[in-house]
């Protein structure tokens, strides 16, 4: 009878060792990384929508370019944004979007954001190297301007010539006269 009670607890201890293991045990596996794809998910859903509501004309962003408390962002690389970029736009490469970073080139949240990519841009290779239209660089632009709190965000919808005189742009690649 002693034998039968004795048994059971023997097998659970036994059991129990493998999972509980030691407080001090080492381990071979580093802690997770702070990635969180379910939460990204979450932000790019609500983003969706925002940002359908807020792709505009060049014309639209040519008017709201030259209004008060906005700023034209772009997020090429820097390199590409030295060559040539929207007259008056400001460069912060995407590779380096964090909290601090956005913050110091856009202090006040409630800033009107304008952005453009080299999708928006044709038949200048050179400096506006056309990506794949689903890895266009406004995409993650926006959503990560929105996931860290910046919601006065406007992305130019329009394609247009690099030539077309309603642009104007500065760099190194463009010429003075």
């Amino acid at each position: 009878m002693k034998t039968t009670r004795i048994l059971p607890l023997l097998l659970l201890s036994a059991l129990a060792l493998p999972v509980f293991g030691t407080a001090n045990e080492p381990t071979n596996e580093d802690p997770p990384a702070l990635i969180n794809l379910p939460e990204f998910r979450e932000i790019l859903n609500e983003t969706e929508a925002h940002r359908a509501k807020r792709r505009v004309s060049l014309e639209r962003f040519q008017e709201m370019s030259r209004e008060p408390n906005t700023l034209i962002l772009d997020t090429r690389s820097k390199a590409a944004y030295d060559q040539k970029h929207l007259k008056g736009a400001v460069h912060l490469n995407f590779s380096d979007f964090t909290a601090d970073k956005l913050a110091k080139v856009i202090p006040d949240k409630a800033t009107r954001i304008l952005i453009y990519c080299n999708n928006n841009v044709k038949d200048d290779p050179a400096s506006f190297a056309l990506k794949g239209g689903p890895l266009a660089l406004n995409i993650p632009t926006y959503i990560n301007l929105y996931g860290y709190g910046y919601r006065n965000v406007f992305e130019l919808k329009s394609l247009i010539a690099e030539n077309d005189s309603r642009w104007e742009f500065e760099g190194t690649a463009v010429d003075p006269s």
